[in-house]
């Protein structure tokens, strides 16, 4: 089920056993009385009789603004400064907040809420929390409101400020939890506690669900606490071994409940959207019109309202102006919000390493930019989201310092990212006359246009115009391409790697997981284990209490080798356990087994993998922060290394790169393995050892090249840097948007490389009679005069057979590799084929001199 249907489901039961499910001990003792919403019908709690719950459908809007709601006024980073101070002295530790791409989750992309950077390991109670009470100013992404943001005070990007508990179940205590809250509420924002509604309701998401209390104050939501407690499973729910607390309010929110003379945006990023009103033109009275708006922007949610036509109609009643006029004017300021929400949000996204794309959750941030752009670009405002971004940074300054530190970096990537949204405009306004003059353009097609092409519908709608169509775009446009897109990123992060169907669940109590020797020591290759399951089917597949054999995984090839005199011919994993397979065996379960692996085939993956950390640390040292591993995979003959990036990598990138990584095993470092609980790994490295994605387990190993590279790894890696051997780069592909391929080779697999490349040369210096310092140019004068030939054949024309014949003489100066690069690049052909092509060329060019 959904968790939306999940969470309707729950309410139901909390509702029944409310005493069970509520801090209802404490609500009594505050003088709170359990109330149903007439017009909603949900629970709720207050301390003065009402109708209504307090939440702005049911109680018409927000009732807040320019009124004196609160005793203080909290500007937005005073909001975490105070509630820090307050929960540090109620024993809560305050931490700094977590990246907003959620590498060590193998479910999400990003950090959609306070809780899940504690999913799903912390909150299973396999891993230990940075502390059992603690509160974090986390910055959230989420992409399910963007059609909102400007209109209803909604973002993108936010800040949920988390009030967190993990301990045992005697510990935990809602009545207290709830205290503390409400203790901020009151005493922290100022709220008096009979202006204050608290309602029933639950949760569900991350795998997680619960019951809940949200809190509302003059129709605004403030915020809610989670009581954490179970697990969603394919069989219902079950209790979670640990109990966890989950309040996470908005601090935008809590903000603006404080300034009420402003609107959200304002009480926000005041400095930005200050610059906006003065590119924009924005008058005396278009602010004056927005406070008479804002106590009805709620009533325009288009995940909530089911007729929002409707909804325009009835504001502009209560306003007593035209509709049209008002959406016209509300829009234009909306835009301007939409600009500076949307800036921030890829502030925090591109500084903390996602990347704009066509795929995955860099596609919502590369729509965030050209929807930006597109406002920027329809109202001709005099401003660039570079500027936005920097004006950002400085405004947020005492509560993420780290923002201005990767500012250059960040405005490279917005320029390339600019430049690519205007090459996909020049294209698609091409494609777009012809489609709009030929096809009706429905929401569907839309939708498609946008996905496919990258045209936004405000560009849609004007060419539109130019030929007297109306294209309406429907309101909820930019949600719906998220979506799209959300569900089809789950199904891509459901995918797992296909198993052979083998039954080891008997091994749980048998015996432990497979003890791992390969860690330790690649050089083992000799060992002896006991045989402790074998499963007879298309092969033998054989479990061993321990092994040194490597299963494929990490990108990885496995290892092959000998058991007994018995070939090994694949180990995968399979769950805790590795699983060698055989096409024969001559032992039995429990018999001791004299395993041998081959090294040659060993060291050179080993050689390969380690080769992959260097390049990748290369790759990060001159490209920037934003590198990070997407992919890799290891084989005997080459490597390949698939790393973010926002352009393509110039041969000078690449040899840069190359001399880095061969100046690090020059230097021959120690390589350092050691295991750590997951939690001191990330407390003691970062999140920076995500670099294979999210890795499962209570433990991880840790490969580290000290001062250089650091990463979470199961492969077999060299004991120091010096043993990789010299690392080559064969070529770079861009093989999607952000992500760059690097081919490379190292140890016996370069040297072999180098051997191939010098006998492709001495077979085209046989070829061409001519010496290795000449070949090049001889080829390309080849070439060239290949073309004049063939030209002039065509023409008819007769042509001096002298002025065919090969003689340059011009020198080459470079490498081997550097040869064959600039033959290959002079040929347009791969180096493979560069003798076969060379070999044509010549017969063809022997065949018109004949002629």
């Amino acid at each position: 089920m959904e968790d939306k249907e999940i969470k309707k489901r729950f309410r139901k039961i909390a509702e029944s056993k409310y005493k069970e499910f509520y801090p209802v001990k404490t609500l009594e003792e505050l003088g709170y009385k359990r109330m149903k919403c007439k017009v909603c019908g949900r629970y709720f709690w207050s301390t003065v009789e009402r109708e209504t719950c307090g939440d702005p459908i049911c109680n018409n809007g927000y009732q807040f603004i320019d009124k004196k709601t609160t005793t203080k006024e909290l500007g937005y980073t005073d909001v975490w400064k105070e509630f820090s101070s307050m929960f540090n002295n109620l024993g809560y530790k305050p931490i700094k907040r977590y990246p907003v791409v959620a590498r060590w989750n193998p479910t999400t992309d990003f950090t959609i809420a306070s809780i899940a950077a504690f999913q799903p390991w912390v909150v299973s109670g396999n891993v230990e929390p940075p502390s059992k009470r603690l509160v974090i100013p986390q910055f959230c992404l989420r992409f399910n409101d963007i059609d909102n943001v400007g209109v209803t005070g909604h973002f993108t990007g936010f800040v949920m400020i988390g009030q967190h508990a993990f301990v045992q179940k005697k510990d935990y205590n809602i009545n207290k939890y709830f205290s503390d809250i409400f203790k901020w509420l009151t005493k922290g924002m100022g709220i008096n506690k009979d202006e204050i509604q608290f309602h029933e309701d639950s949760w569900a998401g991350g795998g997680n669900l619960g019951p809940s209390m949200e809190f509302f104050s003059h129709g605004l939501e403030l915020g809610n606490q989670v009581y954490m407690q179970y697990e969603q499973t394919k069989n219902g729910y079950k209790e979670l071994n640990i109990k966890v607390l989950d309040m996470g309010a908005g601090q935008e929110r809590m903000s603006w409940f404080t300034q009420t003379n402003k609107n959200i945006y304002e009480s926000v990023f005041p400095s930005v959207v200050k610059k906006l009103y003065v590119v924009g033109d924005v008058k005396k009275q278009d602010i004056d019109l927005l406070n008479r708006f804002l106590p009805y922007s709620a009533l325009l949610n288009i995940d909530e309202v089911k007729d929002i036509d409707k909804a325009w109609k009835d504001i502009s009643t209560f306003l007593g102006m035209d509709v049209e006029k008002l959406k016209q004017k509300i829009k234009y300021l909306a835009s301007l919000f939409s600009i500076a929400e949307h800036s921030r949000t890829l502030l925090f996204g591109l500084n903390d390493s996602a990347l704009p794309s066509n795929s995955g959750g860099g596609y919502n941030l590369r729509l965030l930019f050209r929807r930006a752009q597109s406002l920027i670009d329809k109202y001709n405002l005099d401003v660039t989201i570079g500027e936005l971004i920097e004006s950002h940074a400085k405004e947020l300054k005492k509560q993420y310092p780290e923002l201005e530190e990767n500012l250059d970096e960040v405005r490279k990537i917005i320029e390339v990212e600019r430049k690519k949204y205007i090459n996909t405009l020049g294209n698609s306004k091409r494609l777009l006359s012809r489609i709009i003059s030929e096809k009706k353009i429905d929401d569907e097609k839309l939708i498609l246009l946008y996905d496919s092409y990258g045209i936004s519908p405000d560009i849609i709608r004007q060419e539109a115009k130019k030929i007297g169509k109306t294209i309406m775009i429907p309101e909820d446009f930019y949600i719906r391409i998220s979506k799209m897109h959300e569900e089809k990123r789950k199904k891509e992060l459901l995918k797992t790697e296909k198993q052979v169907d083998i039954d080891l669940s008997d091994l749980k109590n048998k015996t432990g997981e497979t003890e791992i020797l390969y860690y330790d020591d690649y050089k083992l290759t000799n060992f002896e284990a006991r045989v402790v399951k074998i499963i007879k089917k298309d092969k033998y597949y054989v479990v061993l209490d321990k092994t040194a054999f490597y299963p494929t995984s990490g990108g990885q090839m496995n290892d092959k080798g000998k058991m007994n005199d018995c070939d090994v011919v694949d180990v995968f994993k399979h769950g805790s356990y590795i699983v060698h397979v055989l096409d024969r065996i001559n032992f039995k379960e429990n018999d001791i087994v004299k395993c041998s692996i081959d090294f040659e085939r060993r060291l050179q993956l080993t050689q390969h993998h380690t080769a992959t950390h260097i390049i990748n640390g290369s790759a990060r040292m001159l490209l920037g922060n934003h590198v990070w591993q997407s992919s890799a995979a290891k084989y005997i003959d080459k490597a390949r290394l698939d790393i973010t990036h926002y352009d393509k990598l110039t041969r000078k990138e690449l040899d840069e790169i190359e001399r880095i990584a061969n100046t690090v095993i020059q230097n021959d470092i120690p390589i350092i393995s050691n295991i750590y609980e997951r939690n001191i790994a990330e407390a003691k490295y970062g999140f920076r050892i995500y670099q294979g994605g999210a890795v499962p387990g209570k433990t991880l190993r840790i490969v580290e090249i000290p001062d250089f590279d650091v990463e979470a790894c199961g492969g077999t890696h060299c004991k120091t840097t010096g043993e990789v051997g010299e690392i080559k780069i064969i070529k770079s592909t861009k093989i999607q948007d952000g992500i760059v391929r690097i081919e490379f080779v190292a140890g016996n697999a370069e040297k072999k490389l180098i051997q191939q490349e010098l006998d492709i040369i001495n077979e085209l210096c046989k070829m061409l009679d001519t010496k290795k310092e000449f070949i090049v140019y001889r080829v390309e004068e080849l070439f060239n005069k290949w073309k004049k030939a063939r030209k002039e054949m065509k023409k008819g024309k007769k042509i001096n057979t002298k002025e065919l014949n090969l003689v340059s003489k011009k020198e080459f100066k470079g490498t081997i590799t550097e040869m064959i690069n600039k033959i290959s690049e002079i040929l347009n052909t791969q180096k493979e084929y560069a003798v076969k092509t060379v070999k044509r060329f010549l017969n063809q060019l022997n065949e018109f001199k004949n002629k």
